[in-house]
């Protein structure tokens, strides 16, 4: 990763022959792993095992050399080269019905009305059997990790001042935030769309990484991919090569209520044990503050 100006370097992801696409994010990150502390002079080395794996914290990471692609196509479609369609309206506005009032807000609805009805939402992704006919296709979720913490251009300069002979140890805390890229993000996104696929009879592949896919909670997979919604592609890499190569994972084949189940991702507790929390946290405030109350200076 580099410190840049936006418009940042050239994506190698998105990028094809004969077609650069430029880097679309300031930092130009497209992954995070976890480090330890290697030394007194503050160096680090990156954390071995599962722990350590790559985070992509950038959807177009999952481009490269349209591994993805070929996978979900294989698996779903039968072929290994599907087209690639982007941006296909799903959602619209309803139709909005004349009111016969007049005045501003009638006004604006038949400007509405004669401007057509407003797009509402999209399927991001649609693979298509290049050959197949009636048309075979399915939908495409591609979904990253979001990250909390400082900003990277602290630790952008943080590497430039750094004088000593390895990596330099982050400087602030940064992490995964599989909480706001799964129940928050993602899965309102499967709840909206795969309704209507279903309905369709047409199926929706997510690809996120296997770190991603481990933080989810369990999720049944079905007895035969034809009584599925969903199909998971787990992404890792083979580090052997640089850049690190995208390795798909088999599809895991759920139906939309498991997939809801996984993204959830926890076990309710006991009703005692939630109301005890209760207890304990008005107890907390009740004596932070009577501390208050006592150190304060009484009027006089």
């Amino acid at each position: 990763m580099g410190h840049n100006s936006h418009p940042g370097p050239i994506c190698p992801f998105l990028s094809r022959p004969a077609q650069p696409r430029p880097c679309w994010k300031k930092g130009g990150v497209c992954s995070l792993r976890l480090f330890g502390m290697a030394g007194e002079d503050g160096s680090a080395e990156a954390v071995l095992g599962q722990d350590g794996d790559l985070r992509v914290v950038c959807p177009s990471r999952f481009h490269q050399a349209e591994t993805a692609y070929r996978a979900v196509g294989g698996a779903l479609l039968g072929t290994n080269q599907p087209c690639v369609v982007e941006e296909i309206r799903f959602l619209q506005r309803p139709q909005l019905v004349p009111t016969g009032r007049k005045g501003p807000a009638s006004d604006e609805r038949r400007a509405m009305r004669g401007a057509g009805r407003e797009d509402v939402g999209n399927i991001d992704c649609v693979l298509v059997h290049p050959t197949a006919l009636p048309m075979r296709w399915c939908a495409l979720e591609i979904q990253a990790v979001y990250f909390s913490g400082e900003k990277m251009r602290l630790l952008f300069e943080h590497i430039r001042n750094y004088r000593g002979a390895g990596l330099p140890f982050p400087d602030r805390v940064r992490r995964p935030d599989y909480r706001s890229s799964g129940p928050k993000r993602l899965m309102p996104q499967l709840q909206i769309k795969v309704p209507t696929l279903r309905r369709w009879g047409k199926k929706m592949a997510v690809v996120v990484d296997a770190a991603f896919f481990r933080n989810l909670g369990p999720m049944q997979a079905v007895s035969d991919p034809s009584n599925a919604d969903i199909a998971w592609f787990a992404a890792s890499f083979d580090e052997t090569v640089q850049p690190a190569k995208l390795v798909m994972g088999t599809p895991h084949h759920v139906t939309l209520e498991r997939a809801v189940e996984g993204l959830t991702g926890g076990d309710p507790v006991s009703l005692a044990e939630f109301e005890a929390k209760i207890v304990e946290k008005l107890e907390n405030g009740t004596k932070a503050i009577n501390r208050r109350n006592k150190s304060s200076p009484s009027p006089g």
